[in-house]
């Protein structure tokens, strides 16, 4: 891979990892052993490198011909008879036609370079996702471990309770079951996040037993980043249509090129055995003879047929870019209402846990006048829990959806 290409890329990881610092050093690291160690990167990196070899195989004339013969039955001349024959012919095609190939082998391995940027976006993304699915998982469990240990807490009061005669067993009974409930899942999202922890480690190429590490939190800011809309049509995934429109131009030229005659340079040797019959000027005087030849593809139908060809591929590229922009273009907008959407949820959330957070201060007071009651006690805990679910849901949103904004327009 050159080295300006190499700087393409760096600068666009740095322009996305610039994007992910907010989200903690761990996922850049996790970004970059995906880049270095996916078979299917390294695969279109190949891919590149191949088609752009390909310069060197057509910047070369066509091969040059070499001929010999031997006269079986030696045909006499003057100066004697014509023994073998040996000959060198050189083809060189129309001005212009070696360049016209190598244009075009070069819009192939620019339209190849896109492939390789969309293969790698993609990866970054999925990278992304999946690692804000582990993010959740172990946020969640840290509500659960938090509320587990509030239960217990309740649980303390509520046998005091019981012993005083304020509160009945069955209190206690449904705060016990209420623990079981949130200890289960948290086994269960314990098997979920061993289950994408490998998915993701076979992401990264690297041994499904990694440990896998998240930040403790994701912050949402108060007001989403403006987009420029406009810079969807910089996609790589769009620009490829650009590319391959300009390589079918280019094979257009290098077909009127074919079209042209090629002009040929030769020389031909022919051995000649002195005469013994007689003494002669020149006698057994070989034979050097320069040649000129001229091809002309005077049955050209096969080049007009490209011509058309070439025309209908055009807008066939022209169609297919069209119809890329439009699904491009939808996904983008789903996602920056999503993101909005999870921005607001997130908001409305907090305001909601922060209410649930003071009514249960009010029913820990209440403990003190012995007038609690547990059944309150448990409807706050699971309005807790789900107002702290739903916040931890809307943050993973929020970046989901910036992920897939980050892949179209940065």
């Amino acid at each position: 891979m050159s080295f300006n290409i190499k700087n393409k890329i760096s600068l666009f990881l740095l322009s996305f990892f610039i994007v992910l610092t907010m989200q903690g050093q761990d996922l850049q690291e996790y970004i970059k052993i995906a880049l270095e160690n996916s078979p299917e990167v390294q695969q279109f990196e190949a891919q590149y490198k191949r088609i752009s070899e390909k310069k060197e195989e057509v910047n070369t004339l066509p091969n040059t011909e070499f001929g010999a013969g031997y006269f079986v039955s030696e045909p006499e001349t003057r100066t004697g008879p014509q023994q073998f024959k040996l000959s060198v012919k050189q083809m060189i095609p129309f001005l212009g036609t070696i360049s016209a190939r190598e244009n075009y082998v070069s819009s192939l391995a620019d339209a190849s370079y896109q492939d390789m940027v969309v293969v790698k976006r993609k990866l970054m993304t999925s990278v992304a996702q999946l690692y804000y699915k582990l993010y959740e998982i172990k946020a969640k469990q840290k509500v659960l471990d938090e509320n587990i240990e509030l239960l217990k807490t309740y649980e303390k009061l509520a046998l005091t309770s019981v012993e005083v005669g304020k509160a009945s067993a069955v209190d206690v009974l449904r705060l016990q079951i209420r623990r079981n409930e949130l200890n289960q899942q948290n086994e269960v999202l314990a098997e979920t996040f061993s289950g994408i922890e490998k998915a993701f480690n076979k992401l990264l190429n690297q041994d499904i037993r990694t440990s896998v590490r998240v930040v403790d939190s994701l912050p949402i800011p108060a007001e989403a980043a403006k987009i420029q809309p406009s810079n969807l049509q910089l996609h790589p995934e769009l620009v490829k249509f650009d590319k391959m429109y300009t390589s079918v131009e280019k094979s257009e030229l290098l077909n009127q090129k074919d079209k042209q005659p090629m002009i040929g340079f030769g020389l031909d040797y022919v051995n000649v055995a002195k005469r013994t019959d007689m003494d002669m000027p020149e006698n057994g005087k070989d034979i050097v003879m320069p040649m000129v030849s001229l091809s002309i593809p005077i049955f050209n139908k096969k080049n007009k047929s490209i011509t058309k060809q070439n025309k209908l591929q055009q807008e066939e590229i022209l169609s297919q870019k069209q119809q890329r922009y439009n699904t491009l273009e939808t996904v983008l907008y789903r996602a920056v209402s999503d993101r909005n959407a999870a921005m607001i949820s997130h908001q409305t959330q907090l305001k909601n846990l922060e209410q649930a957070k003071n009514a249960e201060q009010i029913l820990v007071k209440s403990y003190e006048t012995g007038t609690i009651d547990f059944n309150d006690v448990l409807d706050i805990q699971e309005l807790q829990l789900k107002f702290q679910t739903n916040m931890i849901t809307s943050e993973v949103t929020y970046y989901t959806q910036s992920t897939i904004i980050n892949y179209l327009i940065k």
